[in-house]
């Protein structure tokens, strides 16, 4: 096999991984957190996956010294990510559809930009403008469903959902600007065993009833060694080579897929309802999305403006 045809092949293996695998990671979750307690569930996942991460790191003799600053800005992304960003939504997950979740989720590029106007006064772009109005829109038409807003603690679920979408977006800017460890297989490892230590010890403070691993049912098994090992340590992996290999915006493409791969899972195997609301409001909210990710419409845009105003 030739240089460029391995090459091809690891690209779109990538790319499976984080259009499918970070996809059905709502399923997974859903299918785990109806039996286990979620900030165990989480906790478990990442302080494993962290682990394995160090492990895989010492046998490739990375190094993996840290200095004090960049061990404590790890743990601050985290808590970020992991352990609120992550735990909460695996908590939400048991008032809410792993589809609607994915789907709510999908709008964090339009949080992200919000925040950097409020928090660095960055200017919005006049395209980015439209993919804000479409994105609230979507997101109204979302949650305004009775059918969904009528059920248990649903209100609740997608609040919190929002706010786990809050320090997502928040740890983003974070981490554009912290000093990290400059090894992102290193960084990640710290963020998942700092990030899971977290939720263990917000786990024990609530008081959830740990329950060992022999007596989970077989397909809770099962999915917490595939958010383990695919979604915790593959997918991220192939999210990075992707950043290296192709444009940010063919990476950012699994902001569009994953909400359909994640609606169409919950439909098929847990039987969650897709209704031709939720349809509607994929369809607005991934508009407004691509929108924002687009720089080469912003691009466009702009200079054809430039010239009538000229």
């Amino acid at each position: 096999m030739t240089l460029l045809k391995r090459n091809t092949v690891l690209i779109l293996l990538a790319f499976f991984a984080i259009y499918v695998i970070w996809g059905s990671t709502y399923l997974l979750n859903k299918i785990a957190v109806t039996e286990l307690p979620a900030f165990m569930l989480a906790g478990i996942r990442f302080i494993t996956a962290g682990s394995l991460i160090f492990l895989i790191a010492k046998f490739l003799k990375i190094p993996l010294v840290v200095t004090k600053r960049q061990l404590g800005n790890s743990i601050i992304a985290g808590f970020l990510f992991l352990t609120f960003g992550n735990g909460v939504v695996v908590w939400a997950l048991k008032f809410v559809d792993s589809g609607f979740a994915a789907l709510e989720i999908s709008a964090q590029p339009l949080v992200v930009l919000l925040l950097m106007r409020i928090l660095q006064n960055k200017r919005i772009q006049p395209m980015s403008f439209i993919g804000v109005g479409l994105g609230m829109i979507g997101i109204y038409l979302l949650v305004s469903q009775k059918q969904i807003i009528s059920q248990d603690g649903a209100l609740l679920g997608m609040i919190l959902i929002f706010f786990c979408m809050i320090s997502w977006a928040y740890g983003s800017l974070f981490v554009g600007k912290a000093d990290l460890p400059p090894n992102y297989f290193v960084n990640t490892g710290y963020q998942m065993l700092t990030g899971g230590i977290q939720l263990f010890l917000i786990s024990a403070l609530i008081g959830e009833e740990w329950i060992s691993p022999v007596d989970w049912s077989v397909p809770v098994k099962w999915s917490m060694l595939l958010l383990i090992l695919l979604g915790s340590i593959v997918a991220f992996t192939a999210f990075n080579y992707l950043l290296k290999v192709v444009s940010p915006e063919k990476v950012a493409t699994s902001t569009y897929v994953n909400p359909i791969i994640a609606m169409i899972l919950g439909w098929y195997f847990l039987k969650e309802e897709i209704t031709l609301q939720s349809v509607i409001a994929a369809l607005i909210l991934l508009t407004g999305v691509y929108f924002i990710n687009t720089k080469k419409r912003i691009t466009l845009f702009s200079r054809f403006t430039s010239k009538k105003l000229g």
